[in-house]
């Protein structure tokens, strides 16, 4: 004789969903617990560069800076830290503001605008009509693990592109390690904030030299090709 099946309370369908219902609550009150645990990470951003010389080149022609290309292990609002040569990590509890490219982007038009060298600088979002794009690449943005120090090394490649032709006129490497001790995050910081702004004000500094260079060979050349026709 089969033995008889334990009654259920309710429909069979019932008594399963309210199994899984159970069972889902279970499981978002721990995801909840989870999410909820810990203090939300620090937010740092850091400062343009506001400091020029005197004779930094004033130029006419306008200039769209590209976000810039990067890696994707610093292509993140986190705050890399290489711990080995092989092994790539990251500072806890601590990001920041946006993304890095797109955070050296505006800090690279900034640091333009202070230099009081050029007015028509910004996004292509703005609607600029640019004589030349900085391309600018985002090669080393972490700090280094070195024994008792974190060294924070900056890398940015930059390649100057005149319009309409997008041609590129000038290639440079722009490059700063700073070592602080290790342990304190706010150094650290500092490090970056200040290795960034040499990089850009040498890298601001650059791109106004080399494109007035090709800005005045152009005037030159349409200047000698009117002569050629007037004669």
């Amino acid at each position: 004789m089969l033995a008889k099946r334990p009654k259920l309370n309710g429909s069979p369908r019932r008594a399963v969903l309210a199994l899984l219902a159970g069972a889902a609550g279970t499981a978002l009150s721990g995801c909840a617990a989870i999410i909820g645990a810990g203090a939300p990470p620090r937010l740092f951003r850091l400062s343009s560069k506001n400091t020029f010389p005197e004779d930094v080149p004033k130029v006419d022609w306008q200039l769209v800076v590209e976000p810039a290309s990067a890696p994707a292990s610093i292509n993140s609002n986190r705050i890399g830290l290489m711990e080995s040569e092989f092994r790539f990590n990251y500072y806890a509890d601590a990001n920041w503001v946006d993304r890095a490219p797109v955070m050296v982007q505006k800090l690279i038009i900034e640091s333009f605008d202070n230099s009081k060298g050029i007015v028509g600088v910004g996004p292509e979002s703005i609607g600029l009509r640019p004589d030349f794009v900085l391309k600018p690449e985002l090669r080393e943005f972490q700090a280094h693990s070195e024994g008792a120090n974190h060294n924070v090394i900056i890398v940015i490649n930059a390649r100057l592109v005149q319009l309409p032709e997008r041609k590129i006129v000038a290639v440079a490497n722009f490059s700063r390690t700073e070592s602080v001790p290790a342990g304190e995050l706010g150094p650290v910081i500092n490090a970056f904030d200040n290795s960034l702004g040499k990089v850009m004000k040498r890298l601001v500094i650059w791109t106004l030299e080399e494109g007035e260079k090709v800005w005045q060979e152009g005037l030159a050349t349409q200047k000698r090709a009117g002569r050629r026709t007037i004669d």
